[in-house]
């Protein structure tokens, strides 16, 4: 069966005529477009066209492209901020350190320096935690009767006076404060000498310059040292300064109150002082003479059976 169009269909060239004719018709017009750019516009005009059209099909691509640097970028800076932070931590953590040290190194320096100037040798020690009953004020030191200390020994800083030993373990030893409420200390007014004896309140902050008279002369600013007549503490190491004097006609003490020279609050480490080799032994007590009776005798009157 013949399928050809009919005869009347035929116009034209045959197609590989005409394949060959547009084929040499595109080489003419690029090598004229290489040489004169005469199709320079054209091109330009189909570029800003198809500008639209290709954004379009390049906005999946880019959102989703934006979307993973977003997320990504977001657990990257979290990763540095966490490593910033702990860096941070361990900066402020060693400067910390430091400063501790360095205060700490001061302190001994300081420490040294006093024990030099000491008129007795003294023995380095450091406060482990304070005692546990709440109304008292007292401290632990780490060092003990290992270490030749005794009950009643003096305890300073670089400062002044911090107090006393009153309980002695074998490894640790238990110091009373000067601003114990049992605690008593002599001391004398620097300026003019006048003694008195500083009792502590028990708040741990102030002292109690106690049975003075209130014409004596005692003044705001007032240091206290010690005077050395107890043979626990040497003389001249600072006590206290006053801080407040309270004067009524009507009593015939004033009230004085001082605040520490020295404290547990500024300073771990302090200094406790070893018994005084010249001090003459104390007395001993005179023995008590028998007592009398008082009641009266009554004489018995024996009869003889």
């Amino acid at each position: 069966m013949d399928t050809s169009p009919p005869p009347f269909f035929n116009r034209g060239p045959a197609p590989l005529v005409r394949l060959a004719f547009f084929g040499l018709l595109a080489i003419l017009l690029m090598v004229l477009d290489a040489r004169f750019r005469y199709a320079e516009p054209l091109r330009q005009a189909l570029v800003l066209a198809a500008y639209p059209l290709q954004r379009a099909a390049l906005a999946p691509a880019q959102v989703a492209e934006g979307i993973i640097d977003y997320f990504t970028a977001k657990v990257q800076l979290e990763k540095e901020n966490a490593a910033l932070r702990a860096r941070a931590l361990q900066s402020a953590k060693d400067l910390v350190t430091l400063e501790s040290l360095t205060a700490e190194n001061a302190q001994l320096r300081r420490l040294a320096d006093a024990r030099e100037r000491l008129p007795r040798s003294s023995t380095f020690a450091e406060i482990q935690y304070a005692g546990r009953d709440a109304f008292s004020r007292k401290v632990i030191v780490d060092k003990g009767a290992s270490d030749g200390l005794l009950p009643g020994l003096a305890v300073i800083d670089d400062i002044g006076v911090v107090g006393q030993v009153t309980r002695v373990h074998p490894m640790l030893a238990e110091v009373t404060l000067i601003t114990d409420k049992d605690h008593a200390i002599p001391v004398q007014v620097a300026r003019n000498g006048l003694r008195a004896v500083a009792f502590g309140t028990g708040d741990g902050a102030t002292l109690d310059l106690r049975f003075i008279a209130a014409n004596a002369d005692v003044q705001n600013g007032d240091t206290l040292v010690t005077s050395g007549i107890d043979g626990t503490y040497p003389p001249g190491l600072p006590v206290a300064r006053v801080s407040r004097i309270e004067r009524d006609a009507a009593y015939a003490f004033a009230k004085i109150t001082c605040v520490p020279a020295a404290g547990t609050d500024r300073h771990r480490q302090v200094l406790v002082l070893s018994q005084d080799v010249n001090l003459a032994p104390q007395p001993a007590p005179a023995a008590d003479a028998p007592t009398k009776s008082t009641k009266p005798r009554h004489s018995r009157t024996r009869r003889d059976g």
